[in-house]
């Protein structure tokens, strides 16, 4: 569902739903004004002006209401009127509009002429270093995220980004789908599976989905992925070959995201140079030009690096860059007579 209607559409069942209620008390009102013999404010004008200002709690006091039932029904209105005002129209009316407003001066269009572009759903360190890449290859891009601070502080740093709801048709219609190359889906399973389903409802673009759960991959393929890329799975092939690895020159298990730019695990072998370095004095951009993304340290995969870690010969770096690149990196992590 568009996230313009949805809020519309939310907002105009609130307005009703609370006019609904004010004019059910106000009739309420009405006759026990005439109830208590109270005929000149048994009207609408007196009415409405009482139950408003009884619902907000204000109470003014110059309209009261004298008989046992009308106390009871007073004491009735001011209780509903907190969860009616400050619960019901400030959640789903007053704060969705403010919010609104904070977020106009975030993009939620990608320019018009953007095209042969790919599409990125989600931001973590592996997109960020991809993107280097794009940039470095002068491929067009846009990132499409659902966090409208990250959103701002990607915009900083001349990230190209919008703001939106990655698995709506809405957000991606405005990161111009039909005109991209591909999309690549890099949040959880869950909603990379309702990005692919929204995505080929509107293109038939090739979408490239990062999986979390190697279990989930044909789940992916069901709703419509082009391909699939674990790493998990990926570092498994890598264990699987490590005796021999060390021994092959060429690059192997390497898996494209588009021309020029691929993406691969490399374990690292007994006597190699990084063993016992950190990863800034590996300084291993500036001596192959590939970028390491991930790193698995003591059977975990994260995407969080941090200057000061320490390459061990059981680390496994998960790299992007050219085949060159990643080759020149491939003789590093082996062993060096």
């Amino acid at each position: 569902m568009k996230r313009g209607h949805f809020w519309h559409k939310n907002l105009m069942r609130t307005v009703i739903g609370a006019l609904a209620i004010i004019m059910f008390y106000m009739l309420l009102f009405i006759r026990i004004m005439i109830h208590e013999g109270q005929l000149e404010h048994a009207n609408f004008y007196d009415a409405f002006y009482w139950v408003v200002s009884t619902l907000t709690t204000v109470g003014y006091g110059d309209i009261t209401v004298r008989s046992h039932l009308g106390k009871v029904y007073a004491v009735f209105v001011q209780l509903s009127g907190i969860p009616l005002v400050f619960g019901i129209l400030f959640t789903l009316a007053i704060i969705p509009w403010m919010e609104k407003i904070i977020h106009s001066n975030i993009p939620t269009k990608a320019p018009k002429k953007l095209s042969d572009h790919i599409i990125i759903c989600g931001y973590n360190r592996l997109i960020e270093t991809l993107i280097e890449e794009l940039k470095e290859n002068d491929i067009p891009y846009i990132l499409v995220e659902e966090d409208a601070e990250l959103v701002k502080s990607l915009l900083k740093r001349d990230i190209h980004s919008i703001y939106g709801d990655v698995y709506e048709e809405e957000t991606l219609k405005n990161a111009n789908i039909k005109d991209a190359h591909f999309l690549i889906a890099n949040r959880s399973d869950e909603l990379n599976a309702n990005v692919i389903l929204t995505a080929r409802n509107i293109s038939d673009l090739n979408i490239i989905a990062i999986v979390e759960d190697r279990s989930n991959k044909k789940y992916l393929k069901y709703a419509g992925a082009t391909s699939v890329v674990s790493p998990k799975e990926m570092f498994g092939r890598f264990i699987g070959r490590k005796a021999a690895d060390p021994f092959v020159n060429r690059l192997t298990g390497a898996t494209e995201f588009f021309e020029g730019v691929s993406i691969v695990e490399l374990p690292i072998y007994p006597k190699s140079p990084l063993i016992g370095k950190t990863m800034k004095n590996a300084a291993i951009r500036e001596k192959t030009g590939a970028n390491v993304v991930g790193i698995w340290k003591g059977g975990s995969l994260t995407f969080f690096i941090r200057p000061d870690d320490i390459i061990k010969d059981n680390s496994v770096l998960l790299d992007i860059g050219s085949t060159e690149q990643l080759s020149s990196l491939k003789k590093l992590t082996q062993y060096m007579e």
